[in-house]
């Protein structure tokens, strides 16, 4: 059986750097409502998180900075996969 999906908001799968407070990132898949990325460091679920997605747009480089809270983690060797829903972000230039 399969299970019904929990996402409010289509993914993309997409590369994107993200940056985090003492580390870098980056995306698998991203959408309004959350982001999946490989970084390094300790992520629990329900712990929030702080990040930022860099965007490149026509008119230059956009953060996409974001707060939210960790959904799941996955291990890949020596990388954590975090995924997080966003409950507050906003657009800045780089």
């Amino acid at each position: 059986m399969t299970q019904p999906q929990k996402r409010r908001d289509q993914r993309v799968d997409t590369a994107l750097l993200v940056f985090l407070e003492n580390v870098r990132g980056v995306t698998r898949d991203v959408s309004a409502s959350g982001a999946f990325f490989w970084t390094s460091g300790t992520y629990a679920p329900g712990e929030s998180i702080s990040f930022a997605i860099e965007l490149k747009t026509a008119g230059g480089r956009m953060m996409r900075k974001c707060q939210g809270a960790v959904v799941r983690t996955e291990t890949l060797a020596h990388m954590v996969g975090v995924a997080a829903r966003i409950t507050e972000s906003t657009m800045e230039s780089a």
